[in-house]
C-alpha cells in the first residue's frame, strides 16, 4: 500500500521538463507500434490479435499496476452497470428523440394482419382487399430483413368519445382490454406471428403490472418482444350483454268494496314460469323485477295434497277455507284450492307431440339449446311405446327434422335431437305452422296432440306480433291440436309472447333454467302438462256486503276477465291438466273489523225490501265453470262459503294452506306491496318453515333458501 505521506511528496514533486532524446525515443516506440498493429506477416487465417474478453482482462490488470488510480476506477467500474441499467429504463420509459411532426413509415402491422387473432377497431369493418394485403406484406419483409428483432405494436383503434371495453378470444381464452376516453400514444402486443410497427392508440391496454405513458404529440417506442394480453382477472367481471327480456307490465289488483263492486272473475292460472325466473334472479344476486314475479305462479309451482274428485266424471274438486291473515289483524284470508282428476298411467290416452324447437343464432348459448335438448331426451324416456313424437325447427325458416315417430325408434329419436344445432333469425310463425300441419297428419283421435314450443322467445321473422299470433294459435286449437311453451334462458326471453301464446293455445307456459327443473316440468309432472281434464276454467267470487267489507285478489292480475265473460263460453280461459293443483287466495275485510281501508258512502248504503239480505250468513259465493277437453259448453260447479269453513287461529289451518300463505306472502314482499311492506321475510321463513311438511323433492327446502336470499338482498326488510 502507499501512504499518505508518499502520495503528498509526488503530489508537490515539480513536473520535469521534458527532453529532446525522450521525445524521439516515444515517436519512435509509437511507430513502431503502428506498424506492428497494422502490418500483418500472417497470410492466411486470423490475425492472432486479443480477443475482446482478454483484452479487458488486460486493460484491468494494467489499471490495476497504477496503484494511484486503482481505487477510483474500481469505484468507477462498480457505479457504471448501475448507469448503463438506469440508462436502458430512461430511454424505455422516455418518448424518442423524434417529435409529434416526424413521420412514421407505414408496414405491414399498420394493415390488418393476416394470421393470428385481432382485435377489429371499432368503427372499421371494412378490411383491405388481399391483394393489397399481400403487395403490403412483401414490401414489408423487404424493408424489415435485416431488422428481425425490432418489435414495436399495431396501430390501434381511432380515438371514440367514451370508454369501451374490447374483447378478443384467442387460444381459448377471453382476454379484455379497457380503453381510455382520452387518446394517448402506446404500444400493444403484436398477434403472433405478425410483424409489428410504431403508433398512435386511444390508450394502452391496462396489463397486469404494465405501466402506460401518455406524452401528446409524440410516439413512444419499446424495442422489447411481444407480450401476450393479461388473461382476465378471477375479480373482473366481463360486461354483460344489453337485457332484452319482454316482460308485461300490469299493476297489483286493488282493494274493492264489496258494496259497489261484489263480484271478482278470472281465468285459472297453472303455469310456473314465474317462479323459475325469480329463482334464477335471486341465484344470481339480485332481487327480481317486480313485473317478473306472478303470485299465483309463484304458489301453483309446488304440489298440495289438495282434496281430489272421487271420479273422473267430475274432474276436479274444490276446497274453500277461512282463516286469519298473518301479516294483518284486521283481515282474513279465503283460501279456494281446486284440485283435479289424477289419470293412472294405464289409462292415460295416446300421445301425438310435435317437438317445435328454436334453434336460430339467438339460442346458441349453454342454459339454451343445449339445456333444451337433455330436456326433451329426459321427456322422451318418459313416453309410452306407442305415443308418437315429430320434430320441426325454426331458424331464418322452418324445416322438419323428423317425420312422425314411435317412441318405440327411441334412438333414431334422440339422435334427432342430438344433431341440432343453431344459427340464423327466427321464423316463429313458419315453424308454428309446419308444426301444426305435423300433427294433424299424426292426428290422434280421443288422445293427446299438443305442440311443444321450446324457445326463448325471439319471433323476428313471419308474424312477430303477439296479437298476430294469438289469432294464428286461436285458429289452430279449435283443430283440437293444443300448444304448451318452454322457455329458455335469459337476457332474450320474450316472456310476454309465452304467456299470450300459451294461454291462447290451452296450454301452459314453463321456463326451464336447469336441468332440474326440466326433470319437474317434463318427469315429475308430465301428465299435468300433458293430459288436459277440463280447459276453459274459470272462477267467479260473489262477496255478501253484509259480512264483507273490502276484497282484493293476491295475483292472476294477468288473468282477469269481465263479469259477463263467465257464462260467456265463447271465451277462453285456462286449463287444468292431470292432478294439477290450482290455488286463489282473497284477502277480505269483515265488516265492523277496523280494517277498513275506504270511506263509507256518505248517503249510507243501499237496503233490501226483502227483510234482509238472502244467504246473510254466508261470506261468499264461489262459482267454477269449465269444459271437459272435446266438449263446447261449459258446465257449473258452485260452493257456498260460511262459518263452517272457517278456522279461528292460521295455526289451525293445515300445513299446505299455511305454506301456500307463506308463498303468496313472499311474492307480494318481492313486489313491494303494500299489504305486506311491514311483515318481514324471518316472519315469512317462520311460516314456511314450520309448514314445510312432506318434501320428497326439495321444492320447499329450495322455498326457504329463496326467502334467505332475498332477506339478504333486500336488507331484511
Amino acid at each position: 500500500m502507499v501512504d499518505d505521506n508518499e502520495l503528498n511528496r509526488l503530489r508537490d514533486a515539480a513536473v520535469p521538463a521534458p527532453g529532446e532524446s525522450a521525445k524521439a525515443r516515444a515517436f519512435e516506440a509509437a511507430m513502431r507500434a503502428y506498424d506492428q498493429e497494422n502490418i500483418s506477416a500472417v497470410t492466411q487465417g486470423s490475425v492472432g490479435g486479443l480477443r475482446l474478453t482478454e483484452r479487458a482482462r488486460k486493460l484491468w490488470s494494467e489499471i490495476m499496476q497504477k496503484k494511484l488510480i486503482a481505487t477510483p476506477a474500481i469505484a468507477g467500474l462498480v457505479a457504471l452497470p448501475i448507469a448503463g441499467y438506469a440508462t436502458f429504463h430512461m430511454l424505455r420509459e422516455q418518448p424518442s428523440p423524434f417529435g409529434g411532426d416526424e413521420k412514421i413509415t407505414e408496414t405491414l402491422a399498420d394493415k390488418p394482419a393476416t394470421s393470428g387473432p385481432a382485435i377489429n377497431a371499432p368503427g372499421k369493418d371494412k378490411q383491405a382487399p388481399e391483394g393489397d394485403l399481400k403487395k403490403a406484406d412483401a414490401d414489408a419483409e423487404v424493408r424489415s430483413r435485416d431488422v428481425t428483432d425490432a418489435l414495436v405494436t399495431p396501430t390501434a383503434p381511432p380515438k371514440t368519445e367514451a370508454p369501451a371495453t374490447v374483447n378478443q378470444r384467442e387460444n381459448g381464452t377471453l382476454q379484455t382490454y379497457q380503453q381510455a376516453p382520452e387518446p394517448a400514444p402506446s404500444t400493444e402486443a403484436a398477434p403472433s406471428g405478425g410483424r409489428v410497427t410504431m403508433g398512435f392508440s386511444p390508450a394502452a391496454p391496462a396489463a397486469d403490472g404494465a405501466r402506460a405513458s401518455r406524452v401528446q404529440g409524440t410516439a413512444e417506442s419499446k424495442l422489447m418482444a411481444p407480450q401476450q394480453p393479461s388473461t382476465m382477472s378471477a375479480d373482473q367481471i366481463a360486461p354483460k350483454d344489453p337485457n332484452r327480456d319482454r316482460i308485461e307490465d300490469f299493476k297489483t289488483n286493488p282493494v274493492h268494496a264489496a258494496l259497489q263492486d261484489p263480484v271478482s272473475t278470472f281465468s285459472i292460472d297453472v303455469d310456473t314460469a314465474s317462479y323459475s325466473f325469480v329463482r334464477g334472479s335471486l341465484k344470481q344476486g339480485y332481487l327480481p323485477q317486480a313485473d317478473t314475479v306472478r303470485v299465483e305462479e309463484m304458489v301453483n309451482y309446488f304440489p298440495y295434497d289438495w282434496k281430489g274428485p272421487d271420479s273422473a266424471s267430475t274432474p276436479f274438486n274444490s276446497t274453500v277455507s277461512v282463516m286469519p291473515t298473518p301479516w294483518n289483524g284486521h283481515t282474513k284470508l279465503m283460501h279456494v284450492a281446486i284440485k283435479g282428476f289424477d289419470i293412472k298411467p294405464v289409462e292415460q290416452p295416446k300421445a301425438n307431440l310435435v317437438f317445435l324447437i328454436d334453434v336460430s343464432g339467438s339460442m346458441d348459448e349453454p342454459d339454451k339449446l343445449p339445456l333444451l335438448k337433455s330436456a326433451f331426451r329426459l321427456l322422451v324416456s318418459k313416453l309410452k311405446a306407442d305415443d308418437t313424437i315429430s320434430i320441426v325447427t325454426y331458424a331464418g325458416d322452418a324445416g322438419t327434422v323428423l317425420m312422425p315417430t314411435k317412441v318405440t325408434e327411441k334412438d333414431k329419436i334422440l339422435n334427432a335431437i342430438d344433431n341440432l344445432t343453431p344459427g340464423g333469425s327466427t321464423a316463429g310463425e313458419a315453424g308454428i305452422k309446419e308444426a301444426y300441419k305435423l300433427a294433424q297428419q299424426s292426428f290422434v283421435k280421443d288422445g293427446i296432440n299438443r305442440v311443444m314450443l321450446a324457445t326463448d322467445g325471439d319471433f323476428n321473422v313471419g308474424q312477430t306480433d303477439d296479437e298476430d299470433l294469438k289469432r294464428l294459435i286461436e285458429q289452430e286449437r279449435k283443430t283440437g291440436v293444443f300448444l304448451s311453451v318452454f322457455g329458455f334462458g335469459r337476457g332474450n326471453l320474450n316472456d310476454q309472447m309465452m304467456q299470450t301464446i300459451a294461454q291462447n293455445g290451452n296450454g301452459t307456459a314453463a321456463y326451464i333454467d336447469t336441468l332440474a327443473e326440466a326433470e319437474k316440468v317434463l318427469v315429475e309432472d308430465a301428465s299435468s302438462t300433458l293430459f288436459t281434464i277440463a280447459k276453459d276454467v274459470k272462477i267467479q267470487v260473489e262477496f255478501n256486503p253484509d259480512k264483507v267489507s273490502e276484497y282484493r285478489l293476491i295475483g292472476y292480475e294477468t288473468r282477469a276477465l269481465n263479469r259477463e265473460d263467465f257464462n260467456n263460453d265463447r271465451v277462453d280461459a285456462g286449463d287444468i291438466g292431470s292432478g294439477h293443483s290450482v290455488t286463489a287466495i282473497y284477502e277480505i275485510t269483515p265488516k265492523g273489523s277496523g280494517g277498513e281501508q275506504m270511506d263509507p258512502l256518505r248517503y249510507g248504503q243501499a237496503t233490501v225490501n226483502n227483510g234482509g239480505v238472502a244467504n246473510a250468513d254466508e261470506y261468499a259465493f264461489v262459482k267454477i265453470r269449465y269444459k271437459l277437453p272435446n266438449e263446447d259448453v261449459s258446465k257449473l260447479i258452485t260452493t257456498p262459503v260460511t262459518s263452517a269453513n272457517e278456522v279461528q287461529s292460521f295455526d289451525q289451518a293445515s300445513t299446505d294452506q299455511r305454506f301456500s300463505v307463506a308463498v303468496a306472502a313472499f311474492g307480494q314482499k318481492l313486489r313491494d306491496e303494500d299489504a305486506t311492506a311491514k311483515f318481514g321475510y324471518d316472519k315469512i321463513m317462520e311460516i314456511a318453515t314450520a309448514a314445510r311438511g312432506a318434501d320428497p323433492f326439495g321444492y320447499r327446502s329450495e322455498f326457504l333458501s329463496l326467502v334467505r336470499l332475498a332477506s339478504a338482498l333486500g336488507g331484511n326488510r
